[in-house]
């Protein structure tokens, strides 16, 4: 009788858990909130470029350090001269409108047109934009305001400041050091294309229209990290079948840089010519001024891979 009762027992205890597991389960397969106040539960969403899946682009995520939804109106930090953080209360320019509904985003670009995501929670402050039309999928870091480190998003990308002007003209030049060749170059432009970063450097003196220098020089430069310090970078130069230049390379706002040049003790100064403002705010009706060849994006820098995400849409 008493191996009878034990038996009963597990059986009740068994069916109690199954029936709170299965509640349970069900309980979390209800949606809490909808897909817009999701999207507008964060001020700040981070675009991630390098966990992006698939072989596919889209352009205004492409180009976005962060994009805000608000009541119908998308919102992107495109730029970091400016500097990032200051436009717009921090949310940037305003870059289309948008609708959201049933995990789909729908979004009209104001120069890249309509667009559409599946929307995917993958906890509490992670999205997943998956565009059927590409196959790529984005993810989405969810911020406010107050907690969001604009300096660290500066200062990790400062490849992309330097491309953010047609020109850096140098303009200070300290009177000690050593002379060494790079005292003759007076302009760099840094590029962004293919799969190196290009920089151009002209020995012309005192020119007006950036359009009109001469570049005697090209080659690739790169951008790196002093440890320890996130305020302090490297630059170096690489002139081909010349020497590499190699710099310490400081901001000093967001429109003139420090380069100090260890192996001759030297410090320049150079000060951005010609503001390439990717998409301006609302009022000039977003358009862009980027020139031609001129096409700034951010790179990924991890290796592009099979996005495994299933198109449940028929395009």
């Amino acid at each position: 009788m008493k191996i009878l009762k034990l038996l009963l027992g597990f059986a009740l205890v068994a069916t109690l858990f199954t029936s709170c597991y299965v509640e349970e389960v069900h309980y979390n397969d209800e949606p809490n909130i909808s897909l817009n106040q999701l999207l507008n539960s964060y001020d700040l969403w981070y675009v991630d470029i390098n966990e992006t899946q698939g072989y596919g682009e889209t352009p205004f995520l492409q180009i976005a350090f962060t994009v805000s939804f608000n009541n119908g109106i998308m919102y992107a930090n495109n730029n970091l001269v400016g500097i990032i953080g200051s436009q717009g209360n921090g949310y940037g320019v305003q870059i289309g409108t948008y609708n959201a509904y049933d995990m789909i985003l729908d979004v009209n670009h104001i120069i890249d047109g309509y667009d559409s995501f599946d929307v995917y929670q993958l906890d509490n402050n992670t999205l997943e934009l998956y565009n059927p039309f590409n196959d790529t999928s984005y993810f989405l870091h969810g911020y406010q305001r107050s907690n969001f480190d604009y300096d660290y998003v500066f200062y990790d990308n400062i490849h992309y400041f330097l491309q953010e002007y047609e020109a850096w003209e140098k303009t200070y030049t300290s009177n000690y050091g050593a002379l060494n060749d790079f005292d003759n170059e007076n302009y760099l432009q840094f590029l962004s294309g293919g799969n190196d970063d290009t920089f151009r450097s002209s020995q012309d003196v005192n020119i007006y229209n950036p359009d009109n220098i001469f570049w005697d020089f090209i080659g690739d430069y790169g951008v790196g990290n002093v440890s320890g310090n996130m305020y302090l970078k490297t630059l170096t130069l690489d002139y081909d079948f010349f020497d590499n230049e190699f710099f310490e390379l400081s901001v000093i706002n967001d429109n003139k840089i420090e380069l100090f040049h260890p192996n001759s003790g030297t410090l320049y100064e150079f000060t951005g010519r010609g503001y390439i403002q990717y998409y301006r705010d609302a009022p000039t009706e977003g358009k862009s001024v980027i020139q031609e060849n001129e096409l700034k994006k951010r790179k990924q820098n991890t290796k592009k891979v099979e996005n495994t995400r299933e198109n449940t849409r028929s395009i």
